[in-house]
């Protein structure tokens, strides 16, 4: 063999080895086809001495370069579009962890205010006492008003101002008063009652007033807490019926569960636009694959010129 037709024979082989990684990287049907194709217009220079060895170096110069180079540039344009959508995924991804702090999740507010009702139902007991006693002891547990600072703005829910007066509203001779609490006097005698057993039902606020819900445990009955008047009333859950109390996540745990969705579509989206091919492209690629099926290269090289012509003309236009 002459060392110009073994040139020839080893640059087609690099030629298909680039065609072939091409086609994988992409996985469409036509690439692959066509690199199946110019393997056998490869075999057949290879097994026919007698063939014209530079019209197979003729071949892969026009046609095959000519898709590498475009094949690579649609690659290049697809990886770089990629790299956009994981630089916002990774910005979601560090937002999600700061947003994760297990102080103010849903798990950590379930477990607090466990924690608040057994305060309040200690509180009240301790207010019972001390109002029958008629002692100046501060019965309120300490820090009893760090509940609803700390959760108050992810997990309350918002209701309008109007309502707040509304439901704090009482008459001064129905209640028992000292310079600690304030307590309706037939809410006292219910807590007596049932032995101050309650459980945090739910929070509202409005501005920068808040208020805490409790429910009696034996009964469907329910009362208020107002931290910053501490007071104590019985409350008309039908009040806030049209508020949606069908999900307990917190602003940030709803935002973080967004980012998590966008964060899967985004994936999505990348899997799908590494691949991505323009509808013209594809359509020329077909008709090119339909040229080398059916051309025969000892007769008519000059088609294979046509193509690679039309082939490098896509790689200067806006489709890509």
């Amino acid at each position: 063999m002459d060392e110009n037709r073994l040139n020839i024979l080893n640059q087609s082989n690099r030629m298909l080895s680039k065609l072939q990684l091409l086609s994988v990287y992409f996985g469409d049907d036509i690439i692959y086809k066509i690199y199946l194709r110019s393997q056998v217009i490869h075999k057949l220079f290879e097994s026919n001495p007698e063939l014209d060895i530079n019209k197979l170096d003729l071949f892969h110069l026009q046609f095959t370069q000519s898709l590498i180079d475009l094949l690579r540039k649609i690659k290049k344009n697809n990886e770089g579009n990629i790299s956009l959508l994981f630089d916002e995924i990774q910005i979601n991804k560090e937002m999600i962890e700061r947003l994760n702090d297990p102080t103010y999740t849903l798990a950590n507010f379930n477990i607090e205010k466990q924690r608040q009702a057994l305060k309040i139902n200690l509180s009240l007991r301790k207010l019972f006492q001390v109002l029958s006693d008629s002692a100046n002891d501060n019965p309120l547990s300490k820090n009893i008003n760090s509940f609803s600072s700390r959760f108050a703005a992810d997990f309350f829910y918002t209701i309008s101002n109007d309502l707040v007066e509304e439901v704090t509203a009482y008459n001064l001779p129905g209640v028992y008063k000292n310079e600690y609490a304030t307590i309706q006097r037939k809410l006292m005698g219910v807590l007596c009652k049932y032995d101050f057993k309650t459980e945090f039902y739910c929070g509202l606020k409005s501005g920068s007033q808040v208020i805490e819900i409790y429910k009696f445990l034996e009964v469907d009955r329910y009362f208020l807490y107002a931290p910053q008047d501490s007071l104590f009333v019985f409350f008309d859950k039908a009040k806030i019926a049209d508020i949606d109390m069908s999900t307990n996540l917190s602003k940030k745990e709803k935002l973080v569960y967004e980012l998590k969705n966008k964060n899967d579509k985004l994936e999505g989206n990348a899997a799908a636009m590494k691949v991505y091919m323009p509808a013209e492209i594809t359509s020329l690629l077909a008709d090119n694959y339909k040229k080398i099926s059916d051309i025969s290269f000892l007769d008519d090289i000059t088609n294979i010129d046509v193509q690679a012509n039309i082939l490098k003309s896509m790689l200067n236009t806006d489709l890509i």
